[in-house]
């Protein structure tokens, strides 16, 4: 059994996705320095991290097993 490779785009798209999870864990002084830059950042963070994940995709699922 092999194991599943992913590109590195979804690589990529998991490390933006983490950088977006934190955002949100200091979203307070975020904003305090920011404004609401650090929310437009965010939005931002979470849009290219899920576009470069689901670039990933592929057309059929894996066989089960």
């Amino acid at each position: 059994m092999t194991p599943d490779k992913h590109s590195r785009n979804f690589w990529i798209g998991n490390g933006i996705l983490a950088v977006a999870m934190l955002t949100l864990f200091f979203m307070g002084p975020l904003s305090d320095a920011l404004g609401i830059w650090a929310a437009v950042l965010w939005m931002v963070l979470a849009a290219v991290g899920m576009t470069l994940v689901m670039s990933d995709k592929r057309d059929e699922p894996p066989p089960p097993g």
